[in-house]
């Protein structure tokens, strides 16, 4: 029975010194997306890629007018053909839907390539700024002592009491305002 009392003692005083131990540690909560598109970099890069993005679009929008054109045609001659021309329109339509054929073909090609790109260029654009932002956050959870930050961005916390935002903290390290 002394056994069983020393041992029921034992695994109390362990968890109350477990809770005093996590009592003690410092937790943290920011919001990377809005200190991400808080920085100049961010500004920049996002300009960047919406050019691009337009640029692309323009692209895209020139081979659907092509199509659109070459479809027209096509109804148009449909529309036109006769007995006594059958054999010569069908010829023409036949070239003109091999023709439509290529221009679908490409315009999937070029929403393939420009996706590809796109995506790239994000990575290129974003990946040294969340870099940036990371060695900041870092920085400062390690100058303030805390254990934890929490990323409110991540959608990962769906409930945090109290703690202490850090973010004015974090934007401050990155010089922004």
């Amino acid at each position: 029975m002394k056994n069983l009392l020393k041992g029921a003692a034992l695994v109390a005083g362990l968890f109350i010194s477990t809770q005093v131990v996590n009592a003690q540690q410092k937790i943290g909560h920011i919001n990377s997306g809005e200190i991400l598109q808080a920085t100049a970099d961010f500004k920049t890069a996002a300009d960047q890629l919406k050019a691009l993005t337009e640029t692309k679009e323009k692209e895209f929008q020139g081979m659907v007018a092509e199509y659109t054109k070459k479809q027209t045609e096509y109804n148009e001659k449909l529309l036109n053909r006769s007995e006594a021309n059958k054999a010569t329109v069908d010829a023409e339509l036949q070239t003109l839907a091999e023709g439509i054929r290529q221009i679908e073909s490409r315009i999937q090609e070029i929403q393939r390539v420009s996706q590809e790109e796109l995506g790239k260029k994000e990575q290129e654009l974003f990946a040294p700024i969340q870099q940036k932002v990371m060695t900041a956050i870092n920085a400062v959870a390690q100058e303030k002592g805390y254990a934890y930050i929490l990323d409110l961005a991540a959608g990962s916390v769906i409930y945090f009491q109290g703690g202490e935002d850090v973010s004015a903290d974090v934007k401050t390290k990155l010089g922004i305002k």
